[in-house]
């Protein structure tokens, strides 16, 4: 008597996925301190690094108040000369009149540079990306754990199918990286972020399939990694290895036209730098609807390939 095979259908497998994913979310949501912890940390960028790094205050005329410059006389022929010939400047006017250039100058050349008035803005947005860095990446340890808990090898003993669960941790990091990102998102607007006069409830869905893009092609990365690993350390050092890498060589701190030559190829194909550009092109930039096209082309052929990817190895590699 021949045995088949059993192949679990279409609605078993969303069924299968959705219940685990509900489970994750549980158990994040039980455990309120971790959402603090994954939240504080770039609120802490923001506040400290944002605020501390105020570019466009180097030029203020505050800053600029101790500037003295010494009177200059300047010789030559004038309509009305003075008696001896010589026309003196006063140091005082000359320093106001450059506190003044040097403050206009100094806007704009940040502006120009970073694409808003003052760093803050351009810095919170990308703290957006971060928190979806951390969420995503550290997906993968769900696996390791439920594999030492012994909770894998009942889910591999159900109908529900290997790339179901595969699946459900990744929706479960993208849900989770967009409520996360809201939240971030609503702090940068009540401390100081200003964002574009067009921002809608259009560019608000932007951000949310960005977000959710970017999360479901990195998770996917990390979750392919983590199939075979049975020790959450070695996925922690595959997480602290490549997180600083994945944000230093993207435009989230610091614009990619202005790094060094070496650096701005990885900067191009970093993942991390078009869902920050997405994201600032519908909050903080005037929306150019090529660049955004571009953005959100790369994002969702990185999340197809990528999730493709992490399906194909949880059925070689996901085993008991």
């Amino acid at each position: 008597m021949s045995m088949e095979i059993y192949k679990p259908s279409l609605r078993t497998s969303l069924q299968g996925m959705w219940a685990l994913t509900r489970r994750e979310l549980k158990k994040w949501m039980n455990e309120p301190i971790v959402l603090f912890i994954s939240v504080i940390q770039p609120l802490m960028w923001m506040l400290l690094f944002g605020k501390s790094m105020n570019i466009t205050a180097v030029f203020s005329p505050r800053v600029l108040a101790d500037l003295t410059i010494p009177d200059i006389t300047i010789p030559g022929d004038y309509v009305s000369p003075p008696a001896d010939g010589l026309l003196t400047i006063p140091g005082s006017v000359i320093a106001q009149y450059l506190r003044e250039v040097l403050y206009e100058l100094g806007g704009r050349a940040v502006e120009s540079v970073f694409g808003v008035q003052d760093y803050f803005s351009y810095l919170a947005i990308g703290m957006i990306s971060m928190i979806t860095i951390f969420t995503s990446t550290f997906s993968g340890l769900s696996i390791v754990w439920d594999r030492r808990l012994g909770f894998l090898y009942k889910v591999l003993s159900t109908p529900v199918s290997r790339s179901a669960i595969i699946f459900s941790k990744v929706l479960n990091a993208a849900l989770r990286s967009m409520f996360q990102s809201t939240i971030i998102l609503m702090i940068a607007v009540v401390i100081g972020v200003k964002l574009n006069p067009s921002f809608n409830l259009l560019n608000l869905a932007g951000i949310y399939l960005a977000v959710f893009l970017f999360s479901v092609g990195l998770s996917s990365l990390f979750l392919a990694v983590a199939l075979r690993s049975t020790r959450h350390e070695t996925q922690m050092a595959v997480v602290n290895l490549v997180n600083m890498p994945l944000m230093f060589t993207s435009n989230a701190f610091f614009p990619v036209t202005l790094m060094p030559e070496w650096l701005k190829p990885l900067a191009q194909v970093n993942p991390v730098s078009y869902v920050t550009d997405a994201l600032r092109q519908l909050t903080i930039y005037s929306t150019d609807l090529q660049i955004l096209l571009i953005d959100f082309t790369y994002l969702t052929i990185f999340a197809v390939v990528l999730s493709t990817i992490g399906v194909l190895l949880s059925w070689k590699y996901l085993t008991k």
